[in-house]
This record gives structure tokens, sequence and C-alpha cells, in this order.
């Protein structure tokens, strides 16, 4: 198939589009390179991938991309909330209107699969598992800009959209501001880390298992058309102190202190089900135990410098 993935250097893109052309795709990556990534370098031998130095804001641009592909993969997004609430207008453009506005040209016979976020949940109910029918209360920009477009393509009745959980593990595009990685790298190189709120739960994922989403989805699309799926660990829902714990076994002189004073600005807090999905023939192949390995050996090859989105 010929598979349109725009953002197709950042954090997923550059795990999954070598994926997708091992797979005998021809991929074509629209991606502005904003933090000045040279990833996808190495997938530049293969007469599979194109590549375009642009901005998905442009419209005449995806007038000209998007009749010509299968697939559409719209990963381009400015990701987290921080970034978000320092830059709302670019948000909006970019994680709502530009792929709006794909959608839009698309024809019923193309496919487009768009990675949401489970943080739309917010603040969940105690004990009580998120599934796709729970009531969706984003608590960032970030979140109800997801939410918001998520609606609109479901509306649409043929499209996909997966609601990842919080990503961790290592891809040539690194962030270093995600909470597993963050944390994994802060014991490794601090041996200690400051809790607000130890007690909030949230759930996880890698990334290359987030990458394997798209492609189980490619393989089931008619089967899974038209919904939402949560994508996470299902033996991962669990708080920041329990993640600590998961880490320490790895690095045994991590400290992990709580703030006694203050809270953490970033106030999701909930369980979620992965059943719909589970159901459809996928599953996780990397726990945390395994990404929490692989990181300690990133680490010894990079240092925190523009490995983040913050």
């Amino acid at each position: 198939m010929k598979i349109l993935v725009t953002g197709g250097a950042g954090y997923i893109g550059s795990v999954l589009v070598p994926a997708l052309l091992t797979d005998g795709h021809e991929v074509t990556v629209l991606d502005s390179f904003l933090y000045g990534q040279t990833t996808l370098l190495d997938c530049c031998v293969d007469p599979k991938l194109k590549v375009i130095r642009d901005d998905v804001r442009d419209q005449r641009l995806l007038a000209e991309l998007v009749p010509k592909a299968d697939v559409i993969l719209p990963l381009a997004c400015l990701t987290g909330a921080p970034i978000c609430a320092r830059d709302p207008l670019t948000a909006q453009a970019v994680n709502y209107d530009a792929v709006k506005m794909i959608a839009e040209r698309l024809s019923r016979q193309q496919k487009l699969i768009f990675p949401s976020t489970n943080s739309g949940y917010g603040v969940g109910e105690a004990n009580i598992h998120c599934d796709e029918e729970t009531p969706l209360r984003p608590v960032s920009l970030y979140g109800r800009l997801k939410v918001e477009l998520e609606k609109y393509l479901l509306d649409r009745g043929d499209c996909v959209t997966f609601r990842f959980a919080t990503l961790f593990g290592t891809s040539p595009r690194m962030r270093l501001d995600l909470l597993v990685n963050d944390f994994t790298y802060r014991a490794v190189t601090d041996r200690f880390v400051v809790l607000f709120e130890p007690h909030f739960k949230r759930n996880y994922l890698h990334v290359r298992d987030g990458a394997r989403a798209f492609q189980h989805a490619l393989t089931n699309y008619e089967m899974m058309k038209g919904r939402a799926y949560n994508v996470g660990l299902s033996d991962a829902n669990i708080s920041k102190w329990e993640l600590c714990e998961v880490i320490r076994k790895h690095v045994p002189d991590f400290t992990f202190l709580v703030a006694e004073l203050g809270k953490d600005p970033d106030q999701r807090n909930y369980l979620v089900s992965n059943k719909r999905i589970e159901a459809t023939g996928y599953g996780t192949t990397i726990g945390l135990d395994a990404g929490v390995m692989e990181l300690i050996n990133g680490y010894q090859i990079i240092r925190r410098n523009q490995f983040s989105n913050v």
C-alpha cells in the first residue's frame, strides 16, 4: 500500500516507518523536523521511502499528497500538555485543524488511523477501569484537542482511533519528557526523584507496541473501523510510586521521596481497560521491566539535551 505518515520522523514515526518499509509498503513522510532530529537517515537507502520536509498545515501540499495515498497516518502533533499550553494557536492548527483537513479530503476507499490518547479520561473513578464508553474529561488543551478530533473522526464512521497509554522506550527520535523515560533517566543519572501525588495512576505502552498497533489495524481495518481502542499494557495500570519500585529493581540505589507540599501540574489519574483491542487479536510484547532495562542501556549512550518536547 501507499502510506502517508505525517510526523513520520517523530518518537513513534521513527519506529513505525522502518517497520512499514520492511512490510513492503511505499511510505511518504511529511515532517517539519521541528526538533532538528536526523531520524530516518538509515531508511533513506530504501527506494520505497520518500521524505518531504514541509509543514502539515500547508493546505495545497495536503491537497496534493492525500489523494495519492491508500492510508494516512496523521502523527504530526505538538505532543504533550506543556508544549500545547505554551503555544495554543499552533496546537490548534497542527493537532486539530490539519488532521481535519486531511479527513475532509478522504475518499471512502482510503484508510485513516489516528493516534489519540487515553489522557482524555482525565480523572477516573477509584478502582474502576476506563473503557471506550467511559465519559472523556480531559484536563489539558492537548487532551481536549485529541478528544474533539477523535469525536469528529468517529462520527465519520470510516476511521480507526487509538487512545494510547503513556509511551515509553527508546526511539531514534528519543524523548526524555515521558514519565517512564524521565524517571528512569533520573534513576540512572541522579539516583533520586521527588514525587508529587505519588498515588496518581496511569497506563503505559512501549513505543514499539504502539507502532505495532498501526500495523495490526492495517491488517484488520474492516473489522476495526469506526471505533476507538485503548492501547496499553493491561498489567501496567500503576501509580508513580509503583513505577519507581519497578525502576529500583534495576537501579538498586535509586531513591524516591514524596513532596509534602505542591501538586503535580499533570492531574491525570485513572485505570484503563484494553480489552477491546485485545479482542481483535492485538497483544503487547514489551513489558515495563524490559523497557526499563532497555532505557538503562540507552542512557549509557545519551544525555539530556534535545531529547524532549518541552
